[in-house]
C-alpha cells in the first residue's frame, strides 16, 4: 500500500536573508508550533520573508499545502505588508489556503471592527469617522456631553495612533483645551488646544483611514484579558495589568512603576475565565462572523479579543467591552495554543 504523503505547511515571518538562510523549525520562537505539527504528521517549514526576495518567497508557497503567518502591519514603523498581501492572495488563489488570509484581516483586525460589531455583547458607545472634516465637525461635542473619550486609528500596532482625550477647559468663546495621552509605550500626557489635536489626528484619514472613537473604561487599572481563538474555539487566556493610557507616575515614563506587568497565562479551562468564554464561544464570535460576513472555515488559525472589564452588573458580576481584534501576528500564545493550532490546521488540510 502507498505511503501517504505528508501536508507541507509554511510558517512565515519577517526577516533578513540570513535569517532566512539560517531558519530551522527549532531556532525561532514558533518552535511549539512546529513541534506540534510535526507530532500530527504535518511537514512545516520555516518560510521567512522581506520584499528583497519575495519571489523566491513566494515559489517556496506555491509548493505548500497550507501557510501560517506571522507578520505586523507595521514592523519597525518602516515596514509593512504592501507587497505580502497582494503576494498571499495570489498564492491562496492557486490552492494553498493562508491563515490569516489578508481579506480576513481586513474584516476582522482593524479598529473600524469596533464600530461594526458595536451592537453585539462586547459593544460599547462607539463611533466612526471617514473624514478629517467629520471628525472636526462631531468629536467635540461628543467630547463635552460624555467625558473622556479614546480615539484609535484604524490599523497599526504598539499603541500608534491610540488615544484618551478629556476635556480640560472650556471657556465660552475661548480655546478648547484638552489633555491627551497616546498608548504608545513612553508618553506622557500633554495639555493642548483642542482644535490642534483634531489637526494632529489628520494623518489617520489618509490611504481611506478612518478614526474610532469610544469612552475611557474607568476599570482600565483592573487590567486586559486577552482572550486567544483557534478559529471558533478558545484556546486560553492571558491577563495583563497595562499601563497605557494611564498617566506615568512622577518617576517618569521609563520608570519601573511605568511599565505594564507581565502577561500571565493561563489554559482555557481557567476557571475565573469561562464566562467570558461561554460568551466568546457561543454567543459572540458566532455573531461577529454573521455580521462580517466571514465563514468558519476561513476564521484565522490564531487570533485574539482584548477585553478591558466594563461595569459591574447589579449583581456584582463582570462585563466586558472588547478593545481590540489581533490577527496578523498574535504572538506569545498560551502553553496550550500551539497544539490547538495544529489540531486546526490538519482539520483545515482535510477540507474540514
Amino acid at each position: 500500500m502507498a505511503e501517504t504523503k505528508p501536508y507541507k505547511i509554511a510558517i512565515v515571518w519577517r526577516g533578513d536573508r540570513a535569517a532566512r538562510a539560517a531558519a530551522t523549525p527549532s531556532n525561532n520562537r514558533y518552535h511549539r508550533v512546529f513541534e506540534e505539527l510535526a507530532a500530527l504528521g504535518i511537514a512545516a517549514a520555516p518560510a521567512v520573508f522581506d520584499e528583497d526576495f519575495a519571489a523566491e518567497f513566494r515559489d517556496q508557497l506555491l509548493a505548500t499545502d497550507g501557510v501560517l503567518v506571522w507578520v505586523n502591519p507595521l514592523q519597525d514603523g518602516l515596514k509593512t505588508r504592501a507587497v505580502l498581501d497582494p503576494l498571499l492572495r495570489d498564492v491562496a488563489s492557486r490552492g494553498p489556503w493562508v491563515s490569516a488570509h489578508p481579506d480576513v484581516i481586513l474584516q476582522m483586525g482593524t479598529k473600524e471592527v469596533l464600530h461594526r460589531t458595536r451592537d453585539l455583547g462586547w459593544g460599547m458607545d462607539t463611533h466612526l469617522y471617514r473624514a478629517a472634516t467629520e471628525f472636526r465637525d462631531g468629536f467635540p461635542a461628543r467630547l463635552h456631553a460624555s467625558g473622556p473619550r479614546v480615539l484609535k486609528q484604524n490599523r497599526g500596532n504598539d499603541g500608534r495612533g491610540v488615544w484618551k482625550a478629556e476635556l480640560v477647559s472650556a471657556a465660552p468663546g475661548g480655546l478648547t483645551i484638552v489633555r491627551v495621552l497616546q498608548a504608545l509605550r513612553g508618553s506622557v500626557p500633554e495639555e493642548l488646544p483642542l482644535r490642534d489635536f483634531i489637526a494632529r489626528c489628520k494623518p489617520y484619514f489618509a490611504d481611506g483611514g478612518c478614526i474610532i472613537d469610544q469612552p475611557f473604561q474607568p476599570r482600565l487599572p483592573d487590567g486586559m484579558i486577552r482572550c486567544y481563538m483557534a478559529g471558533d474555539k478558545v484556546a486560553g487566556f492571558g491577563h495583563q495589568y497595562v499601563k497605557q493610557l494611564i498617566a506615568p507616575p512622577p518617576e517618569g515614563p521609563d520608570s519601573p512603576a511605568a511599565q505594564p506587568g507581565p502577561r500571565i497565562m493561563h489554559g482555557p479551562d481557567a476557571a475565573p475565565f469561562q464566562p467570558l468564554r461561554r460568551k466568546m464561544e457561543a454567543e459572540w464570535t458566532p455573531q461577529m462572523m454573521q455580521v462580517l460576513g466571514v465563514d468558519r472555515a476561513s476564521l484565522p488559525i490564531i487570533w485574539d479579543a482584548d477585553f478591558l472589564y466594563g461595569p459591574r452588573t447589579s449583581s456584582g458580576d463582570d462585563t466586558y467591552v472588547l478593545c481590540e481584534i489581533n490577527v496578523s501576528s498574535v504572538f506569545a500564545i498560551p502553553d496550550e495554543a500551539p497544539a490547538a493550532i495544529a489540531r486546526l490546521t490538519l482539520q483545515r488540510l482535510r477540507g474540514g
